[in-house]
């Protein structure tokens, strides 16, 4: 890192990117992933320079950034690149709702902004408590989440994690906690055994087509299916392991669930 704080910032995925917007460092933020869509205006200003596994390290280098924020094994190789290329990066690999809390301080240290984090941080740990003690007592429905359809995944840990502070009951627990996505393949005799009454689903970078999903051999026997019961949630608001699962996210888990929502602090960036 040249500078301490980095005057210059280059987010090669939305949830850092949301993250220093809501800390008030958006200035900082000198390129963006492709996929970066909170908020929009960091979308309209801000140069692209990387989709998920793949970047433009000369574009990159054109910005001449104090510090690159990565995420996952998948980035792996471009943070080598950056690395070679004599540019300082810290990878983050979030991978529950304890993690993303840990990214937020995480940023707001490395921007020397780290009361600001704090105070996020703790008010998103105070909504799921909230959120979990409003869903006690009530029946705790068993819900599939499909995070891809070919084949079929199973959500990620943090997910699961949503849907049980939510009031849900995952049904494939065991997979949640493998992070890389082809230990989360399920075959589709297995989904129908575990009988799930509420699917949820959320197909990164496509829209999911509900009758596709109630048209599998044999699911006309599940009962989310037989119900009805299928529900879309955009990726943007419960994949990106950042602030958007944390507000949107819950929220759109909750609404699927029939459950009211709790107020919130305002957590979005403004929407311009």
């Amino acid at each position: 890192m040249r500078r301490f704080p980095p005057e210059r910032i280059v987010c090669l995925t939305e949830e850092t990117v949301e993250t220093l917007c809501l800390l008030g460092e958006q200035d900082r933020i000198v390129g963006v992933s492709g996929y970066a869509v909170r908020p929009p205006r960091a979308r309209r200003e801000k140069p692209r320079v990387s989709a998920f596994t793949s970047a433009d390290i000369p574009k990159t280098q054109a910005l001449s950034p104090d510090l690159v924020l990565a995420f996952s094994d998948l980035q792996a190789g471009i943070v080598a690149d950056l690395a070679r290329a004599g540019i300082a990066v810290h990878l983050f690999k979030q991978r529950d709702v304890a993690g993303i809390l840990a990214m937020i301080r995480t940023v707001g240290a490395l921007v020397d902004a780290r009361d600001r984090a704090e105070a996020l941080a703790a008010r998103y740990e105070d909504r799921p408590s909230r959120v979990a003690a409003q869903a006690r007592g009530r029946a705790r429905p068993r819900v599939y989440f499909e995070e891809w359809d070919e084949p079929l995944i199973s959500g990620i840990g943090r997910v699961s994690e949503l849907v049980g502070i939510t009031g849900g009951n995952d049904v494939f627990p065991e997979l949640a906690r493998q992070a890389a996505a082809e230990d989360r393949i399920v075959a589709p005799e297995a989904v129908l055994t575990a009988a799930p009454e509420v699917i949820l689903a959320s197909w990164c970078g496509k829209k999911v087509v509900a009758c596709r999903i109630a048209s599998r051999p044999g699911w006309s026997a599940i009962p989310a299916v037989a119900q009805g019961w299928i529900v879309e949630i955009k990726s943007p608001l419960i994949l990106q392991p950042g602030p958007a699962a944390l507000t949107d996210g819950l929220d759109a888990i909750l609404q699927a669930l029939g459950h009211p929502l709790v107020p919130a602090f305002p957590a979005s960036p403004e929407a311009g």
